[in-house]
């Protein structure tokens, strides 16, 4: 089992994204970037993946709509949305989708970091666990 989680960042905002993928490389997080919701799913049928972190507003289609996909067709996975965007009505629906978190950008690294690992951690407790290639 790897020792730290693998994520998956899903914006359309490319410079956010790389950006966001720097900095979780610097605290020794393994992730990917994508900049769609249909290249996440790409993404997430080829890969395993422990935490999601999925924006609300993009094209094609919405973080609210992909999260449900992913929580239907990839329950273990925990998504973690981020949006610079409130609102009650979206947060309450996210919850009610399974999402674990709904944070308003920007924030912090720290911040994301920390949700990242609670996030992680409940997947392990619930049995999610994602097995590394050299288990």
């Amino acid at each position: 089992m790897s020792a730290r989680p693998k994520v998956l960042i899903v914006d359309d905002e490319e410079r956010f994204r790389t950006t966001l993928h720097k900095l979780l490389a610097v605290r020794k997080i393994d992730a990917a970037h994508v900049g769609s919701a249909k290249e996440a799913f790409s993404e997430i049928a080829n890969n395993d993946y422990d935490v999601i972190l999925l924006d609300v507003k993009m094209p094609e289609m919405d973080g609210i709509q992909a999260l449900g996909r992913i929580k239907r067709e990839n329950p273990q996975i925990e998504v973690i949305i981020l949006t610079g965007h409130a609102s009650v009505d979206a947060a309450i629906e996210i919850m009610k989708l399974g999402g674990y978190e709904y944070m308003l950008k920007p924030c912090a690294i720290d911040e994301v970091v920390g949700k990242i690992e609670s996030a992680w951690e409940r997947k392990l407790i619930r049995g999610g666990k994602t097995m590394d290639a050299n288990s």
